[in-house]
């Protein structure tokens, strides 16, 4: 009965409670028979019909059994521990899934300055709202088919128009939706390589094009990126002494880093391409943070060599999961063998969301409003950590990224540990780097660094990691219990 109340709960969910409890107690173990619904009502003086409403709960959750005529059991395997609940991994190795790991898995109570993602609170809630209510009065086909394999027609329409204020040149059908600007990138990569390939990144770059070129048993080589692009003279270099297949960059605002790509490095960047037949994936997804459009390899090469991709879920919502991927005709239709292969077809019901709040006249007010917000809050973290000694490689022109350098050439990954027993998720400088030579840096989001307790806790950190005995305990837990020192 879920109008019954006790304590701001609801009855139901207090059963649901107990019987949880006492399974994972053991007080209840596997295959044993619970209380009658009539004897379990009675001693927790709640109706029976909370009592069913329970159990048909925990039925759903696979949790207990129904044997019709026997009554409720507890299912044949206990429920798996869950290290959510259990607070966040402090002894995993600090590597590319480390950051994503503790930001996806840690509860919405912790703080996040490592994260990739803007707060909830900053995105367009009440314009999605709006799209939700409209689609819920959908066609049933809007609700329950299949999208066809390029994506929903009028959304990449939409794309296209939002790619030539871009200054690039995709027709629609140049366009095919993902899930995700990750899978899209995941696709490309099962077109074009074979195993043992070799792949060119950024150092430093987004880590889980790491993780993502390792999953496709990739050869990964890297070029250090410097505040107007990849060196130049490196990425020559690179690519006579390895001839990699693919190059997987940011041009507009890069991530970590926050810098953007000059014109006469792109032209260069390009020229190399030609020389050295290398494809280039330009992972777009922070566009809508620009005050200014940057340059880009797709707008000067007109998607010959480059394939562009991008997503909504650094703007709009990470829930909606939709990206696209823009290529020439040839790649677009093995991309869409291989899409129909890994996931058959996209999701109708995103695409249609994404469409109809993109739509929405409230959506470029959206977007100024947040470049506002992400200038002054940029303004705000560069000047906290400065006063910590934390200085910031550059002042990007936009985004919501500052990538720093620690005092004193402290590890990151030490004050990470550190501020992880503390509640705090950061990201590390060597997740990013190939290389392994960020030890000193720290990627910060400065959307989720507002929290003062952040700088509290960093300026804690930095002095922990600073005594004499700290550098002598050889442990992860010796770390963590410094943490709480």
């Amino acid at each position: 009965m879920t109008g019954e109340k006790t304590g701001g709960a609801t009855r139901v969910v207090m059963v649901m409670a107990t019987i949880r409890q006492r399974i994972a107690g053991r007080s209840l173990t596997p295959g044993a028979k619970l209380p009658s619904v009539r004897s379990l009502a009675a001693a927790l003086k709640v109706s029976t019909s909370t009592v069913v409403d329970a159990y048909e709960r925990l039925v759903g959750e696979g949790a207990i059994l129904s044997r019709p005529g026997s009554g409720f059991y507890v299912a044949g395997q206990a429920a798996p521990f869950s290290l959510v609940e259990a607070g966040p991994q402090l002894d995993r190795v600090v590597d590319p899934f480390w950051v994503s790991r503790q930001s996806l898995e840690t509860s919405d109570d912790i703080l996040k300055p490592g994260c990739g993602w803007l707060p909830s609170g900053w995105l367009p809630q009440q314009s999605m709202r709006r799209a939700l209510r409209t689609m819920s009065r959908a066609e049933g086909p809007v609700l329950a088919d299949y999208s066809s394999p390029l994506g929903l027609p009028s959304l990449r329409q939409l794309i296209a128009r939002r790619m030539a204020e871009r200054g690039m040149e995709a027709f629609p059908d140049q366009i095919m939706l993902t899930e995700s600007g990750t899978q899209a990138i995941d696709l490309i990569c099962r077109l074009l390589l074979e195993a043992g390939d070799t792949v060119l990144i950024d150092d430093p770059c987004y880590f889980n094009f790491h993780a993502l070129l390792r999953a496709h048993r990739a050869k990964i080589v890297s070029v250090p990126y410097t505040p107007s692009g990849p060196d130049i003279e490196v990425l020559a270099r690179v690519l006579a002494d390895h001839r990699p297949r693919l190059y997987i960059t940011n041009s507009a605002i890069h991530n970590p880093t926050g810098a953007t790509l000059s014109p006469v490095v792109a032209h260069r960047v390009l020229k190399l391409a030609d020389q050295f037949d290398l494809t280039i994936v330009e992972d777009d997804i922070f566009a809508d943070f620009e005050h200014v459009p940057a340059p880009r390899l797709a707008a000067f090469d007109g998607l010959t060599r480059v394939i562009h991709i991008g997503s909504f879920s650094k703007t709009l919502s990470a829930s909606a999961r939709c990206g696209f991927v823009a290529a020439r005709p040839e790649w677009i239709d093995g991309l869409t063998d291989l899409k129909i292969a890994t996931s058959f077809a996209g999701g109708r019901l995103s695409s249609e969301l994404v469409l109809a709040t993109l739509s929405d006249g409230s959506y470029r007010k959206h977007v100024e409003a947040l470049r506002h917000s992400l200038a002054q809050a940029m303004a705000t973290v560069s000047t906290r950590l400065k006063a910590l000694g934390i200085i910031p490689w550059l002042e990007p022109q936009a985004g919501i990224f500052l990538w720093c350098r620690l005092p004193d050439d402290i590890d990151a990954a030490d004050v990470a540990r550190i501020a992880l027993e503390r509640n705090i998720v950061l990201a590390p400088g060597n997740v990013f780097s190939l290389s392994q030579s960020a030890s000193s840096f720290m990627r910060f989001n400065v959307s989720q660094t507002l929290d003062p307790h952040v700088f509290d806790v960093l300026g804690d950190a930095l002095d922990t990691v600073r005594k004499p005995d700290f550098s002598q305990s050889g442990t992860r837990e010796e770390f963590a219990a410094a943490g709480r020192g």
